[in-house]
């Protein structure tokens, strides 16, 4: 099988091509232009509507990963705008450009987000769930609307909304990871807010699932079935690392740090249940967070 996988450089590619490589894949990467080189490599630059088309002649599958990065300081207008342009923009461009092959592949993995929900507070929602309010809202339905070029080619397009997704090696949790060390962890608010996440683990074995199982298609909610609160996930996460987990940052404060991205990814709340995942009998190897956490901290997890 060939794959393209754009945004191969971030947290989910740089797990996810080692393991379709294993599976005896052939994995090309798709990369800004001028960092292009080699047969394995395919340039491209969302930003100014360039992609080598060439090159996507003769793909089975696509895993398309690429956007600006949610975290990294306070949403700036110019922050919001790359967060949009790039998962909007770049992925019309790519779904566009598969439409017009003379053989498109048969299967497009788009990235969303548990964000298409917005906060809804103790409501779980699943596949069928209307769309929420907010920015994030707003960006994944132009997101996994741009994917229409391609659905309309006849692309088995899956748009996998990711909740939080757990790893050391990078992502929300390594982030956490220094503050809860020192004892200093703290719950968000109340704490009552739900989170719904995945390790990274099972989010690479939901890619190939997706890429396996021909039943799926459309919006797919890649999470475990077990959200918890903030309130659980702060306890646990300090039971794990065998640290006192009693401070509270009230909810002004996380405002007053984080301003609106405070809003719509620390206080929001989002229960999210995985229907189609389980539908199609998706294996999950760590669905509940204790667990989940001892697996991705273990001393020989580093």
């Amino acid at each position: 099988m060939n794959i393209l996988v754009s945004g191969s450089h971030g947290l989910i590619g740089s797990a996810a091509i080692p393991f379709f490589r294993s599976q005896g894949y052939r994995v090309v990467r798709l990369v800004r232009s001028a960092s292009a080189s080699g047969a394995d490599e395919i340039g491209w630059d969302p930003a100014a509507g360039v992609l080598d088309r060439a090159g996507l002649e003769g793909l089975d599958g696509v895993v398309h990963l690429a956007g600006e990065s949610l975290a990294g300081g306070k949403w700036t207008p110019e922050k919001k705008a790359r967060i949009r342009q790039s998962r909007i923009q770049g992925t019309r461009l790519l779904c566009e450009a598969l439409a017009d092959l003379a053989q498109p592949p048969q299967t497009l993995i788009c990235a969303s987000a548990v964000g298409y929900y917005g906060s809804r507070g103790e409501e779980w929602v699943d596949e069928s769930s209307p769309a929420g309010q907010g920015f994030l809202a707003e960006v994944c339905r132009e997101w996994e609307a741009a994917t229409a070029p391609a659905v309309q080619r006849g692309i088995r397009v899956i748009n996998l909304r990711f909740g939080m997704v757990l790893s050391a090696a990078g992502g929300s949790l390594a982030m956490m990871l220094p503050a809860f060390r020192k004892g200093m962890g703290a719950v968000l608010g109340r704490g009552q807010q739900w989170m719904s996440w995945i390790t990274l683990d099972d989010v690479v074995g939901v890619l190939h699932h997706a890429l396996l199982t021909t039943s799926l298609r459309g919006p797919v909610n890649a999470v475990t079935p077990h959200p918890v609160t903030n309130r659980e996930f702060t306890h646990t996460l300090g039971k794990v690392l065998g640290r006192p987990t009693f401070l509270t940052l009230p909810a002004f404060a996380v405002r007053l740090i984080f301003g609106e991205m405070a809003e719509e990814l620390l206080l929001a709340s989002t229960r999210v249940a995985p229907a189609r995942l389980r539908e199609t009998g998706y294996p999950y190897r760590f669905p509940r967070l204790e667990e989940a956490l001892q697996h991705l901290l273990s001393p020989a997890k580093g």
